[in-house]
């Protein structure tokens, strides 16, 4: 082992979860100094790793992907997990950017909180293999917590980093990291699970159907996916109808005016409805009799309903279509 070079930079892979925090915090015991980015995308935000950045004084840089993320995410080389997610290819197209960003800033290596075997799919050694080689800079990707269940990488080999005072932690329990967190003074850390969309089955769901339907879409058509009743209903359109206030509220945030209609009911408590794109006469009827059938107006007589699309606003007179007629249209 070579003697231990002065100044030593590692730049880390947050999330904001107790590992990736403790990763940085092993690592920084060690007289390195840490830092951390954090990507964004519509399906994952970097709020817990501003948490974790404040709780530790660790500094944290933020960088949204979503153009280069889509991407990958249509068509991921080693495929989806359970649902949407490209686990593999997502952290490997992370690592890649963090190398770049570790040679643009004279970072020495790069880190992470992953833990072999905490996920079975995602964690094993093959995966953290192929993150690791498909990133690009696989020799200085350091995994602080499973070091020593893991081939050494050149901040190892090169004494930048003491192997000796890494940790072989591995499997899904937790107990060594809480153990860790209590040595550190960490009390406030988030549960484990959750965090992106793509793992969720409903957000999968409506996803899929959106990549079957369109060949591009926008940021604002993935973040319209986490809300409302979404009703698939012809080829070309797709409606989108709130179910809380908080739901109208993002409709109306993330909806594009030059392209989208908006049906509100016009005199009665509703929802709002959105259909993205638009949609010829026969198609907007439909919409808006779905939409007050949602409403707290009569099925049993005409309505009025207000129409706003690029064209213009209009008054449509409809009469509401009860729920149960329409359910199976649901993405």
């Amino acid at each position: 082992m070579n003697t231990k070079r002065q100044n030593i930079r590692a730049l880390g892979l947050c999330s904001g979860g107790l590992d990736s925090t403790l990763a940085g915090l092993v690592l920084r015991d060690q007289g390195i100094d840490v830092e951390w980015i954090s990507f964004e995308t519509p399906f994952f935000t970097a709020a817990k790793a501003r948490k974790a950045s404040e709780n530790t004084g660790i500094s944290l840089t933020i960088k949204p992907i979503y153009p280069v993320y889509i991407k990958m995410l249509r068509n991921p080389p080693a495929g989806y997990g359970k649902q949407m997610n490209p686990c593999m290819d997502c952290h490997a197209l992370m690592f890649k950017m963090a190398g770049e960003m570790m040679k643009a800033n004279n970072f020495d290596f790069l880190f992470s909180g992953e833990v072999l075997g905490q996920r079975p799919m995602s964690q094993n050694k093959s995966s953290l293999m192929y993150v690791a080689k498909h990133s690009g800079f696989k020799e200085y990707i350091l995994r602080p917590l499973s070091a020593k269940k893991l081939p050494e990488t050149i901040p190892e080999k090169e004494g930048w980093v003491d192997r000796d005072r890494l940790l072989d932690i591995a499997g899904r329990g937790r107990k060594r990291q809480i153990a860790l967190a209590s040595k550190y003074g960490i009390t406030d850390y988030p549960a484990p699970a959750g965090g992106c969309l793509l793992t969720d089955v409903g957000y999968s769901r409506r996803l899929k159907d959106l990549f079957d339907h369109q060949d591009t879409c926008t940021e604002e058509e993935l973040h319209l996916l986490k809300y409302g009743r979404h009703f698939r209903l012809n080829r070309d359109t797709k409606l989108i109808v709130g179910r809380t206030e908080k739901d109208n509220e993002n409709i109306l945030k993330y909806h594009d005016p030059k392209t989208d209609t908006i049906i509100d009911v016009k005199d009665h408590p509703s929802p709002i409805a959105l259909v993205p794109h638009g949609g010829n006469r026969e198609t907007i009827y439909l919409a808006s009799a779905i939409c007050v059938g949602y409403s707290k107006a009569s099925n049993l007589t005409p309505i009025d309903v207000v129409v706003k699309s690029p064209s213009g606003k209009q008054t449509l007179e409809v009469i509401g279509i009860p729920t149960a007629d329409f359910k199976k249209l649901l993405i």
